[in-house]
């Protein structure tokens, strides 16, 4: 008998990207002068991160109902979740 494999948050290439692209954003600012981090690269950072924190969120929503009401947030931010659609 096939084993069956389960979909893990790490196989799904959107949360990857956001992952990686939160991680180059964090490099990133660390350059920046006082004023800039401050005034534009805290908001920045934490906008970035909350993409990848979102994409985790709705992974882990279980029910139909949850996911139904979750999934909608992903197409305002043109993120594609193969294997979620």
């Amino acid at each position: 008998m096939e084993e069956k494999k389960h979909l893990q948050l790490n196989d799904i290439e959107a949360y990857k990207v956001a992952f990686n692209l939160s991680n180059y954003a964090w490099r990133l600012v660390q350059n920046w002068s006082n004023f800039e981090r401050d005034t534009i690269g805290k908001q920045f950072v934490r906008a970035v991160d909350s993409i990848s924190a979102n994409l985790a969120e709705g992974f882990g929503r279980y029910s139909k109902k949850d996911k139904i009401n979750f999934f909608p947030l992903r197409k305002r931010f043109g993120v594609r979740m193969p294997g979620l659609e």
